[in-house]
């Protein structure tokens, strides 16, 4: 197991657990209130072991009740952290847009070129775009991967600005891994300028861009690609078609 697997694991641990004793407090809470009020009520220490052991007996025979809890849990926070960023993550970089650029339903995605699961995303998209006119697909660039996604990253962003987002993101996930000789095919392919994609790679609004796109993914809790936002819901990892026009159906309902 690696170091990140290894964090990453007990970070889940640790949440697993905060919200284990979150549904332990809050089943004595709702124990303690049922008992009346007043001086007479106020709990002793044996009592308190008697809730204790009410809620302990309680979660060992439901455990179902803790992914559950746990699944609210992330819901409620996963909106509490989209809501204060919403516009920015909706707001795509200048060009960097499949679909209707003015369609009335969102679609995110971070993704990075270098990734499998990103690839097979690219026919799942072709079918969501197929089905629904009105779906603008925001493409936010995260090359977590490797040195040569950063670089296919900075020149999708070239080609956006120059509104050859669209064919260099699918000329790019034709060509394979992302290196020099992929990432010059996949430009000469779309139709930019050359001279003009080498002078804006090597911009700073273009380093800007990724720099936002890695705070923003930190902040919805992404560490990994693909990764979604659909309405009110984060989603990680290559769903599939079905299951993105589910959320899609959900986010308008």
């Amino acid at each position: 197991m690696s170091n990140s697997e290894g964090l990453h694991l007990s970070r889940a641990w640790l949440v697993g657990l905060g919200i284990a004793l979150v549904i332990v407090a809050a089943l004595a809470g709702w124990l303690s209130a049922r008992i009346p009020a007043g001086p007479a009520a106020d709990l002793s220490s044996g009592e308190r072991q008697a809730i204790e052991v009410v809620v302990r007996d309680y979660l060992l025979e439901n455990p179902e009740v803790i992914p559950e809890a746990m699944e609210n849990l992330q819901r409620k926070a996963n909106s509490e952290q989209l809501s204060a960023i919403r516009s920015e993550v909706e707001t795509p970089y200048p060009g960097a847009i499949l679909g209707n650029p003015n369609g009335s339903v969102t679609l995110v995605e971070f993704s990075d070129f270098a990734c499998g699961y990103c690839r097979r995303s690219v026919d799942d998209i072709k079918v969501l775009l197929k089905q629904k006119p009105q779906l603008r697909i925001v493409l936010r660039e995260l090359p977590i991967l490797s040195e040569q996604s950063a670089a296919a990253a900075r020149m999708a962003l070239a080609a956006a600005e120059q509104g050859k987002y669209d064919a260099f993101y699918h000329a790019m996930f034709a060509a394979g891994r992302p290196g020099p000789e992929t990432i010059d095919a996949a430009a000469r392919k779309s139709g930019i300028d050359m001279k003009k994609a080498r002078a804006a790679i090597k911009s700073p609004r273009i380093e800007a861009e990724i720099a936002r796109n890695l705070d923003m993914a930190r902040q919805l809790g992404f560490n990994g690609t693909p990764s979604w936002v659909a309405g009110d819901e984060l989603i990680s990892g290559a769903v599939g078609a079905k299951q993105l026009a589910k959320i899609l159906r959900d986010a308008q309902s």
